[in-house]
């Protein structure tokens, strides 16, 4: 397993859209085990293969290490709540910096596992944030996108002067 280079906002290759997975092969589950180390690494609770530059629709969610990490391939919401909720959230490629963000508090997702078999999950509270965040990335919808202008300016300010060199790449 690899821990491999993330993409760092504002690289346009974060709002692009990712092709869904056509091929369910050991290149795939090795995609899929060096996103869960890169996501360890990052620290994060999920990732996307679009913020490594893999443009393709597979996310890994671990939300407690005892529990491992769960892999959604080709994830669409199918259903949400009505119900919303508030959330704190950030991005493995804009490290250090997080805010609130309202979604649907529940979720339906259909997916497909790591070996293409379809699957259905209902989510609530953490899950179901993490879910909408990573689906709207495979979207190409950055999770700034979400918040006002005044908001998402502030945070890139805070961003951008953070100096960190890994904002460079």
């Amino acid at each position: 397993m690899t821990v491999l280079p993330i993409l760092r906002y504002p690289d346009a290759r974060l709002r692009l859209p990712c092709q869904p997975v056509a091929v369910f092969d050991d290149a795939l589950r090795r995609l899929a085990q060096d996103l869960v180390e890169t996501m360890r690494a990052a620290p994060g609770i999920g990732i996307t293969a679009g913020h490594v530059g893999v443009a393709l629709r597979l996310v890994a969610i671990e939300l407690e290490p005892a529990g491992g990490p769960c892999f959604y391939v080709n994830p669409v919401v199918e259903w949400a709540s009505d119900e919303r909720a508030r959330h704190m959230e950030g991005s493995v490629s804009m490290p250090g910096v997080s805010d609130e963000v309202e979604r649907p508090a529940r979720v339906r997702v259909r997916f497909q596992d790591l070996d293409g078999q379809m699957q259905s999950e209902e989510a609530h509270g953490l899950a179901a944030v993490c879910l909408q965040h990573e689906i709207d990335q495979l979207d190409g919808v950055f999770w700034l996108q979400r918040l006002s202008r005044l908001k998402r300016d502030r945070l890139v300010r805070r961003f951008e002067k953070r100096g960190d060199p890994a904002n460079l790449v």
